[in-house]
């Protein structure tokens, strides 16, 4: 029997635990023929595919602006690009992540407490858990985890947990479930991801905690703990290879749909930004032709390829001086011409532990280990397009290894294209890399840091989102998140 993923019918969450059914009502509608426990194993695709594709969406039409990676084309008036938020900037993310947390927790559940114990599944929902939990709580600061969900508990007004905690729970259960993993017990659900082999699952998970260990470097002294780990690759395994990395084939083929219904929709009406196609051109990189187009001008009335050129984000809406057609998304990254052509949605890369290792062993003034791992960095992304490392890459003095956090980084930000929030959340940790202002970004050039909760929190959940806002020192755009302070 075909199963359609994307109908699967599991409980959504629009808000962490904000309304359900009472007692009473649970008592009379119980049904003697629904299954008290799914397996758990039916659960990993539907979660994956669904959380992947989101992001993957938010990846363009949200940090693609806020980061000047591309931009809205044409764009007359506000704009993310502009740092334009409102209120209800971060709703679709609030809503998908409790949505996916719930599937999770039913997964969770299912491998505890069904008629086998299922280690491994508990640890794959800990990973994923860790995975959404992480952007949720990156993207908006304390939110509710520990009594989330829980309505039918009778929690319908949950506590919103601090991000050092959030952090604490979420480091130490990756930490468990690295144990987890080595549990005999097999994986036999249909699993898009990593076809049922734990030992990927399990490197994922560690890799991810490498992520949210370096996260916290503003609050601790994170790069001898992190080096604890790559000094001990058969207690942590992590990423060594982009065959191990996070990253899903989809084919456009149902239920596995591209993430866009239509080429145009991912292709129109959008440019390639100045800052991020500069740097590219600048580094001669070989990533540009799978990423975007050439730009083109008229002359003589024929359209001529002109090379890779992008417009400026922060731009007043007048771009009469630009007197070429921008580069714009190369539509084969996410909707080939052939439909069944299979296309990668980003989770997390291989390239990004690289540049996590680059970043712990400068740190370290371990100088030869960060610049062979910058390099494999580099290369490893380059490699993920299809593409190969030019021997004479880093010849190249803007691509060469010098020592610093602002080289890693831009390198870094470079590989997460299409990486969900990541570039947002990293140069908000770091500072870098450097972006361009201008005069028309609202907020005096300032970028937001966070999303604002959602209207029905405030208004449903008051006296919590009260001590909340306390707890964070405001809910606004610029409040800053626990990690950033």
């Amino acid at each position: 029997m075909k199963i359609n993923y994307k109908n699967i019918l599991i409980a959504l969450v629009l808000s962490a635990g904000l309304t359900g059914c009472t007692k009473d009502f649970d008592e009379i509608n119980n049904n003697p023929n629904k299954l008290e426990f799914v397996a758990p194993g039916t659960l990993v695709t539907p979660t994956v595919y669904g959380m992947a594709t989101y992001f993957t969406v938010r990846s363009n039409d949200f940090t693609w602006e806020i980061m000047q990676d591309g931009l809205a084309n044409p764009s007359a008036a506000n704009g993310i690009h502009r740092y334009y938020f409102t209120e209800q900037s971060g709703d679709g993310t609030w809503n998908n992540c409790y949505r996916y947390l719930r599937n999770i927790r039913e997964m969770e559940s299912a491998a505890i407490n069904g008629n086998t114990k299922l280690p491994v599944y508990e640890a794959v929902a800990t990973t994923l858990k860790a995975y959404i939990a992480g952007i949720l709580t990156d993207s908006f600061g304390d939110v509710p985890l520990s009594e989330a969900m829980k309505a039918e508990d009778g929690v319908d007004q949950p506590v919103f947990d601090t991000q050092e905690k959030i952090y604490t729970d979420m480091i130490a259960a990756l930490e468990k479930a690295n144990i987890q993993y080595t549990d005999p017990s097999e994986m036999n659900g249909n699993d898009l991801l990593y076809n049922n082999k734990k030992d990927k699952w399990r490197k994922f998970n560690n890799s991810m905690l490498l992520r949210y260990i370096l996260r916290t470097s503003k609050r601790a002294n994170v790069y001898a703990k992190i080096k604890t780990i790559l000094d001990d690759p058969e207690k942590y395994p992590i990423f060594t290879s982009n065959e191990d990395a996070a990253i899903l084939s989809i084919t456009g083929l149902s239920p596995y749909d591209y993430a866009w219904g239509r080429r145009q929709d991912y292709v129109n009406f959008t440019a390639m930004a100045s800052f991020f196609v500069d740097n590219l051109n600048t580094l001669e990189d070989p990533r540009r032709p799978f990423i975007m187009t050439q730009a083109t001008e008229l002359v003589d009335g024929k359209i001529v390829p002109i090379g890779y050129k992008g417009i400026p984000a922060g731009h007043s809406g007048d771009l009469s001086s630009i007197t070429y057609s921008p580069s714009t998304p190369n539509g084969d990254l996410m909707y080939p011409e052939a439909v069944g052509t299979p296309i990668k949605e980003l989770i997390m890369t291989y390239a990004e532990v690289e540049f996590i290792k680059a970043e712990t062993y400068n740190a370290l003034g371990l100088t030869a280990e960060a610049k062979s791992a910058y390099e494999k960095g580099v290369k490893a992304s380059i490699e993920q397009y299809g593409g190969a490392l030019p021997a004479n890459y880093f010849d190249n003095p803007a691509a060469a290894f010098d020592g610093t956090l602002e080289r890693i980084m831009l390198q870094k930000y470079l590989s997460l294209f299409m990486v969900d929030y990541q570039q947002w959340f990293e140069y908000r940790r770091t500072g870098f890399p450097k972006l361009p202002k201008t005069e028309f970004m609202l907020h005096d050039g300032v970028m937001p840091t966070r999303f604002m909760y959602k209207n029905e929190v405030r208004r449903f959940n008051p006296d919590n989102y009260a001590k909340a806002v306390q707890q964070m020192g405001g809910d606004t755009f610029h409040t800053k998140v626990w990690w950033e302070k």
